[in-house]
């Protein structure tokens, strides 16, 4: 099973990759195939968010072969980055019929809840299964040590049943859409 983790930020000094790294290493660790899908490696400008772009067709591979997502974003002024939405706006149909879990990060104390349900949103909007759990990332320059190891050990619990419940909706998801071919 391949769930890939988009990382919702390209800004310098994003604390959202060490995050990223975690989740993918938990990922990894609990039988998934997963990577880094980083908004940076596809940037575009702010007119050219069309599937033909050489962007859409690099990313189009990747998001055509998931059986789900995850999603990890900052909050920025009680919303998620522009560069995210781009980034998702550039497909439509390779989203469709897959879950997607979200993981929130900020500097406060709320985890990037207000860019979580916002996002929640948007997904529905590509057809996707946004999972009831979500992962809440509070006061992320504390979260994590001088060699960016997760500190707060209850977070490899939390995101073992995000990635369970994640996980059942992929398998059921992905039969359904091979039966529907």
């Amino acid at each position: 099973m391949y769930v890939p983790i988009i990382l919702g930020t390209a800004r310098r000094g994003r604390q959202s990759e060490k995050v990223a790294r975690f989740v993918l290493e938990e990922t990894v660790n609990n039988g998934m195939e997963s990577d880094i899908i980083d908004v940076k490696d596809f940037r575009i400008d702010a007119t050219d968010n069309s599937e033909e772009s050489l962007q859409a067709k690099r990313l189009s591979e990747k998001i055509a072969k998931a059986d789900g997502f995850i999603i990890v974003t900052p909050e920025y002024n009680h919303g998620y980055p522009g560069e995210l939405k781009m980034m998702l706006d550039m497909l439509y149909e390779q989203y469709a019929k897959k879950p997607v879990g979200i993981c929130g990060v900020s500097s406060g104390p709320m985890g990037g809840s207000r860019a979580v349900e916002q996002l929640r949103l948007v997904c529905i909007e590509f057809h996707m299964l946004p999972i009831r759990e979500s992962l809440y990332f509070p006061m992320v320059e504390d979260l994590f040590d001088a060699n960016d190891k997760i500190k707060d050990r209850s977070f490899s619990k939390r995101i073992k049943k995000f990635l369970e419940e994640l996980a059942w909706h992929a398998k059921a998801l992905k039969n359904s859409r091979e039966k529907s071919n």
